[in-house]
């Protein structure tokens, strides 16, 4: 009988101890004596979150079907209990045998958004395992990080012995049967760190020394022994009807945050908008077949009882099964109670026709991303959306019974000016105009609501807009100021809420997205000073931060307000995930002239990632120009 790590006197004391005491649907449970490899996969926020993430149900079905080797999974403990573990000298626990995370063999962790950073020292610190990779014995887990922050691993470098670089299905295998020869054979923990670094797609940082100029840019970056590569290969998977993904996810006992079926209709996105590093670092398109998706989608309901089923992508839309694959599932699941939603969809008429299939009932919120408040600016980050789609793709919603519409921009972008923030107001109005010139008043059903927010733009890597320098917090303000006040001057003022996301967050994340290996220390500082659980504003404390990298000796503006050449060394440009450099210099070339790039499938614009795949995928279809 599996005893649970926390006592009873603990679980009535904590909010949720749902979160800690495992047990869900569809967990596995294997012997430890059973195994001779134990994963913990983490998620460096609170269960609900975690709970949440493709990701890991994906790698936690595939780790669990490899033969010997047992995953299990730990998240962020809520401040209640972290207080209490610290307080009672309580090490982290696996949620599946109660055992301390530091009995495992690996400890990999998903790095999805940079606020998690201080989470992630939480997770090594209650552990038990060294904070810095360096420190680590013998018998410490071997730390592994990946996901999209991997993407610039150099600010929390130091914290990991190594970063999976791309997408998990592939080179696991392999890098557990290493890890399991040199167990065999005694070979110690530096050893088995060499010769993963042979293995592709892995970055071991001890492996690799920086040097920097005298202004503080990057001077060089290279192996410290000849077997060590000198870049890093993602790994893709070509295809992805064979390959894993679950029949039996976990059903969490508490609700999560996306509480459904996450079925995964392709990866990767055609539309090459400029400030997106998921439309390069994800690239190709690639999709998973009709069948694979009928057979996934009537496996994972029928073993989880959930009635919602999430279409995932970059951008639903393009996915070229998709009517046949809402038909089937209209057809076989609607009477049953099962919901479909399907974010990512652009606003046309083919998506607004599967939305009524869809949402026959209740109509939700519909949702446009301008992103840029002017034709100018959109074509600056090649948006691929003129003024003119939008208005059509409202006047088509308002035609079939909507009236409330989320508008996302982005603030703070290159070249942007004073004409392109109005628009945000503007826009947003004539959108409010057109649903009450088109529906006579009798056939409302109420007032159209608007809701616009804006984020502010971050400059992050693998993008063509790497290069752009960002502002200070004070001006983002300023700029978010500037659309409210131009709301107020609108006709229908009053059916327009606005709103923006905070600044002080969207600096700290411009460091970290950019940042090299000295920031690690402004990461440490801040939490030692308590900083934890960054990503939720309640828990954000902007002062702690200033004084963690005051005292790190760092200037955040370096990494944020600096102008950066188009010949600097970036922290990351040792990772090759295929899209060339060449490729993202000639379209930030391309934005600083209003230069609208075709989408992938209208014709190859010989990024590079073509090499990365087989014949099926968008790239060769295009590569010579055209459909």
């Amino acid at each position: 009988m599996r005893k649970l790590a926390l006592s009873d006197d603990i679980l009535m004391h904590i909010e949720k101890p749902s979160r800690y005491i495992g047990n869900e649907l569809n967990m596995i449970v294997k012997p430890l004596d059973s195994v001779d490899v134990r994963f913990c996969m983490c998620f460096p926020d609170v269960y609900e979150v975690g709970m949440s993430h493709l990701g890991i149900q994906i790698l936690y079905d595939m780790f669990n079907k490899m033969d010997g080797v047992y995953c299990e999974r730990v998240y962020s403990p809520w401040h209640d209990l972290d207080k209490i573990m610290r307080e009672r000298d309580i090490p982290l626990f696996c949620i599946e045998s109660q055992t301390p995370v530091r009995d495992c063999d690996f400890l990999g962790i998903t790095l999805q958004y940079e606020m998690c950073y201080t989470n992630v020292l939480q997770i090594l610190d209650l552990s038990k395992i060294p904070i810095y990779s360096k420190d680590r014995k013998e018998d410490d887990p071997i730390v592994i990080g990946g996901g999209p922050c991997s993407y610039n691993p150099e600010p929390i470098a130091e914290f990991f012995d190594i970063f999976y670089m791309g997408e998990g299905e592939t080179r696991y295998q392999e890098l557990l049967d290493c890890y399991r020869e040199c167990k065999k054979s005694g070979k110690r923990r530096e050893e088995f760190l060499r010769l993963a670094s042979h293995i592709s797609g892995m970055y071991v940082p001890s492996l690799y020394e920086c040097k920097y100029n005298e202004d503080g840019t990057l001077k060089s970056f290279y192996p410290l022994y000849d077997d060590v590569p000198k870049r890093v290969k993602k790994e893709v998977v070509k295809d992805l009807n064979n390959t894993y993904y679950p029949d039996k996810p976990l059903v969490p006992f508490t609700r999560a945050v996306q509480d459904r079926v996450v079925l995964e209709i392709q990866r990767g996105c055609i539309r090459g908008c400029r400030f997106c590093q998921a439309g390069t670092i994800y690239r190709p398109l690639r999709e998973r077949s009709l069948e694979f998706l009928k057979e996934k989608a009537k496996n994972m309901l029928d073993s989880t009882g959930y009635e919602e089923m999430t279409l995932s992508s970059l951008s639903s839309s393009d996915y070229s099964h998709l009517s046949e694959l809402l038909t089937f599932l209209i057809d076989n699941y609607h009477s049953k109670g099962v919901n479909v939603s399907l974010p990512s969809l652009r606003i046309d008429a083919f998506s607004l026709d599967v939305m009524n299939k869809v949402q026959d009932v209740r109509k939700s919120s519909l949702t446009f991303a301008p992103e840029g408040g002017s034709q100018r600016i959109r074509n600056v980050i090649n948006k691929g959306l003129t003024e003119e789609v939008i208005l059509d793709g409202a006047r088509q919603a308002f035609l079939g019974g909507w009236n409330k519409v989320k508008l996302y921009f982005m603030l703070g972008l290159p070249t942007e000016t004073d004409e392109d923030i109005e628009g945000i107001a503007i826009l947003s109005d004539k959108i409010a105009r057109l649903y009450y010139d088109l529906i006579p008043k009798e056939k409302r059903n109420g007032k159209i609501q608007i809701v616009a927010s804006s984020s502010f733009f971050i400059p992050k890597p693998f993008t063509p807009l790497q290069w752009a320098t960002m502002l200070h917090k004070e001006d983002y303000i300023e700029k978010a100021y500037k659309v409210r006040h131009k709301v107020m001057e609108m006709l229908n003022q009053r059916s327009i809420k606005y709103n923006w996301h905070e600044a002080d967050v969207t600096i700290l994340e411009g460091v970290f997205a950019r940042g090299d290996r000295k920031v690690s220390k402004a990461i440490v500082n801040a939490y030692n000073m308590g900083c934890l659980y960054d990503a939720w504003s309640d828990y954000f404390d902007y002062d702690k931060w200033l004084k963690a990298f005051e005292k790190a000796g760092i200037d955040m503006d370096f990494y944020t307000v600096r102008e950066r050449s188009l010949d600097e060394l970036f922290p990351w440009d040792f990772i090759d995930i295929g899209v060339t450099k060449e490729f993202l210099k000639r379209e930030w070339n391309n934005a600083m002239n209003e230069k609208v790039t075709l989408n992938c499938a209208e014709r190859c614009s010989g990024c590079g990632a073509s090499d990365l795949v087989y014949d099926g995928t968008i790239c060769i279809r295009t590569r010579e120009g055209g459909k």
